[in-house]
């Protein structure tokens, strides 16, 4: 191997890096043999001179192999999907036990919710005993028996991405599209995976605001996961308004199983839970196009499959066994319940989608830093999405809060994140974009 400092100083000249020189730093991040000097001089330079196609597949397949692979012997395809977080989106509850019910393995590793965005981790941890870190045994267990199980990822699972994302957290670098492309699609890709789609969120309450960055992002992502073998597309999704109308933890929950069992469904969540479905059906095979692909996944939730590989995920996993059947009993609740009126009646025209998500955020319900310790009963329900009336009778939200002084100070933040008016909006397609072949 080269020495690091010769490698970061190709890429500070905007020189493309051999694979060898990549896999080599990579080898080095991981043993601790590269300074954490030398990987925020690399992660900078990166930044800023940006990384070929070719390279971030090195990058990529040099932090998936710096930990644990793993591969499986089933009798179907093995897939999943992964979001790049947004406001509301809780599609990976119901839809890892649709594709299940679907034929499709679906070994998905979640993470932790993060500033404004919520973390699929954070919602399953509201479930009373599920197990969210069993590790791979169980992982490979569940898989086997239900078809599902949705986990955090353990310290084994490219162990490289960990030290390099805590380093590019504290010097800047968090955004750089290579970087996160390598981040995202390492975890994703040492999963074993034979097929991938992306969920890309645009808009107020995503990490990407406009499309340019977005389409970037997706581009970005589907030529690195093809290019490391795993056959992969995405979906650019709107994140102007909240994809649920429930934002927190146990709140989303619970909205997930109304919607697996049919008793309330919110329609983009629908939208973009079955797009998705029906995308990775047509990937892996087992639909011959995505149009036949989204029926089949609406047929497993509409005929109460999803639901029913739900409720055996969340058994296995040590959370009750009645738990689809009895879902309020189980999860928290908060004691204080608090409703938004609007400051002009009217339709609403405009959420601040990030505003609503640090609401949540206030009322203790997500977290700044990733030590930070969270209430997982507080949040919004019956939260008001773009077009809807909105007055005295029908709130812009409910707060769910712990006490009185919280929630009065969410619902400051609630009326600041809506924009009410005369005239009802054109409403944007909660599906905005494609890539793939």
């Amino acid at each position: 191997m080269r020495l690091p400092q010769e490698i970061i100083l190709d890429k500070r000249e905007g020189r493309e890096l051999s694979r060898a020189d990549v896999a080599g730093f990579v080898a080095g991040l991981t043993s601790g043999a590269v300074t954490e000097g030398q990987v925020a001089a690399l992660a900078m330079a990166t930044f800023f001179r940006g990384m070929t196609t070719a390279e971030r597949v090195a990058l990529t397949e040099a932090m998936r192999d710096s930990g644990e692979t793993l591969a499986w012997d089933l009798p179907g395809p093995v897939a999943d999907k992964h979001s790049t977080g947004g406001v509301g989106d809780n599609v990976s509850l119901m839809l890892a036990p649709a594709l299940a019910a679907c034929g499709v393995y679906v070994p998905m590793i979640s993470g932790r919710g993060l500033g404004h965005t919520g973390g699929t981790l954070d919602k399953l941890s509201a479930i009373p005993g599920y197990d969210v870190a069993p590790g791979t045994a169980a992982l490979r267990r569940v898989v086997g028996e239900v078809g599902c199980a949705i986990i955090g990822q353990t310290a084994e699972i490219a162990p490289a991405d960990a030290r390099f994302y805590a380093i590019r957290d504290v010097t800047g670098t968090v955004e750089s599209i290579d970087l996160i492309t390598a981040s995202i699609l390492s975890k994703k890709l040492a999963a074993g995976l034979d097929a991938l789609v992306l969920d890309v969120k645009v808009g107020s309450g995503a990490f990407m605001g406009d499309m340019e960055r977005a389409r970037a992002l997706a581009e970005s992502l589907v030529a690195v996961a093809n290019g490391a073998g795993c056959r992969t597309s995405a979906l650019i999704t709107d994140m102007d308004e909240p994809l649920a109308s429930a934002c927190g933890n146990a709140v989303e929950v619970a909205n997930a199983v109304r919607f697996l069992r049919g008793d309330e469904v919110d329609p983009r969540l629908w939208d973009v839970t079955v797009a998705l479905g029906g995308e990775l059906l047509a990937l892996t095979g087992l639909a011959p196009d995505e149009a036949e692909g989204r029926a089949r996944i609406a047929a497993a939730v509409e005929d109460g499959r999803a639901a029913e590989r739900f409720g055996r995920m969340v058994a296995a996993l040590g959370g009750p066994a009645d738990f689809v059947e009895r879902f309020e009993a189980h999860l928290p609740a908060a004691p204080v319940t608090l409703d938004v009126p609007p400051e002009r009646d009217g339709l609403v025209t405009g959420i601040d989608g990030r505003a609503l998500g640090n609401a949540v955020v206030a009322l203790g319900g997500g977290r700044t830093r990733p030590e930070d310790a969270i209430d997982l009963a507080v949040g919004l329900t019956d939260v008001a999405g773009i077009g809807a009336v909105v007055d005295a009778d029908f709130p812009l939200a409910r707060i769910r809060a712990r006490d009185r002084d919280t929630a009065e100070a969410a619902a400051r933040r609630v009326r600041s994140a809506y924009v009410t008016g005369d005239d009802a909006p054109e409403p944007a397609e909660p599906v905005r974009g494609r890539v793939g072949n």
